[in-house]
């Protein structure tokens, strides 16, 4: 078998060794992005290789927690593993979510390895135009 070394991601998986693989106790981090859409806020979680049922995704007041577990897959007793970099165990987010969100109305996607969250904006915290009222309105207010 030929294989190219990088001496970077040696170092990463070394690393990787020291620090073990994530517990639910303690879970390596999961990488992300997060971005505005629209009316909207989306957070994208890469969790390759990670079954929906090995997901959890919780949210407690303004905290929303995601955690995933990659499992080691099963392998028959013939086989012997020559190289293993993909990274197995817990890998956990945690965000605190703006006041301005709508936590009630949070929608989960999983599609290629991304969970994709999407989070609206809550309606009491997007613009909107306040009407001026003409004297007579405002004479009947204060009268």
């Amino acid at each position: 078998m030929l294989m190219r070394t990088d001496p970077f991601r040696e170092l990463d998986r070394m690393a990787q060794q020291l620090v073990g693989p994530g517990t639910w106790s303690k879970p390596s981090v999961m990488p992300m992005d997060a971005y505005r859409e629209g009316d909207e806020y989306v957070v994208a979680f890469d969790v390759p290789g990670v079954t929906t049922d090995a997901i959890d995704i919780d949210v407690e007041r303004n905290m929303l927690t995601v955690k995933a577990e990659r499992r080691p897959t099963a392998k028959a007793d013939n086989v012997k593993m020559e190289l293993s970099e993909r990274p197995l165990g817990v890998f956990s987010r945690q965000l605190v979510l703006a006041d301005t969100l709508d936590t009630e109305r949070i929608t989960a996607a999983y599609e290629a390895g991304v969970l994709t969250l999407r989070i609206p904006i809550a309606e009491r915290a997007k613009p909107r135009k306040i009407a001026i009222g003409g004297q007579a309105e405002h004479q009947q207010i204060s009268g």
